[in-house]
């Protein structure tokens, strides 16, 4: 799937939410797409998954099957749990509603209407839905708010499953939750602008940092989240 001089914005006359985005997305890849709120990660995804539509240039080359998560699940439906994915498997000709049920932890909400469930088991409801039909590119917009450590842990192999099998997956991510999956190609979103990993890796200085111990792991999260790579981390005082 191709960006092709993409550009879009939410009304006319308003600022542009993206401009000016090349970037490939090729079968096996998996891409975390990084930046702070509002940098148009989620537009971006939107796109990708054709529920928007570029102002300029053009989104080429989609696999047949798509499955798409969104940051908040649309719980405001008139179903169970279960119901919702027998829909869903019928109007997607897809199978394996148990199977995905049983592997998310979803049983003892079979029967719990959308509205009223968590926003992380809302979220692991769509993730369901979203794997019914193996997809050619799964879409994950900030899967892991709310979700339970269980299932943060399964995410990397779905992940892997979907890539095995020939898939992409394109992921967003602002909290660096999911910036250490291996082999994911990084792309940072900064006001609208798309910087893919080989063009940061163009521009890449070493700048060390140190920090408190107890704070350590806070800091390597905010340096991934802002779309920068750690190389390293060592014990040691600080130069003088």
């Amino acid at each position: 799937m191709r960006f092709d001089q993409v550009w879009f914005r939410y009304a006319r006359g308003s600022r542009w939410a993206l401009s000016e985005v090349d970037a490939t997305v090729r079968p096996g890849d998996t891409v975390v797409v990084l930046g702070r709120n509002g940098a148009g990660k989620s537009t971006l995804l939107q796109l990708a998954a054709g529920v928007l539509r570029p102002v300029r240039g053009r989104v080429s080359d989609r696999p047949a099957v798509i499955g798409w998560v969104p940051e908040r699940f649309p719980a405001e439906q008139p179903f169970t749990a279960e119901q919702y994915l027998r829909h869903m498997a019928a109007i997607r000709g897809g199978a394996g509603v148990d199977r995905w049920i049983e592997r998310l932890g979803l049983q003892e909400h079979r029967d719990t209407r959308l509205n009223a469930l968590s926003k992380g088991t809302a979220q692991k409801v769509g993730l369901a839905q979203a794997l019914l039909v193996p997809p050619g590119l799964l879409i994950l917009d900030e899967l892991w708010e709310g979700l339970d450590a269980q299932t943060r842990t399964l995410i990397p192999q779905i992940v892997a499953e979907v890539t095995d099998a020939g898939g992409a997956v394109l992921v967003s991510d602002h909290r660096g939750e999911v910036a250490g999956l291996p082999g994911a190609i990084k792309w940072m979103v900064t006001d609208g602008r798309l910087t893919t990993e080989e063009a940061q890796a163009a521009d890449d200085v070493v700048v060390e940092v140190a920090a408190r111990r107890a704070d350590a792991d806070r800091v390597m999260a905010e340096l991934r989240a802002a779309g920068h790579r750690v190389l390293g981390v060592r014990a040691g005082k600080a130069a003088e």
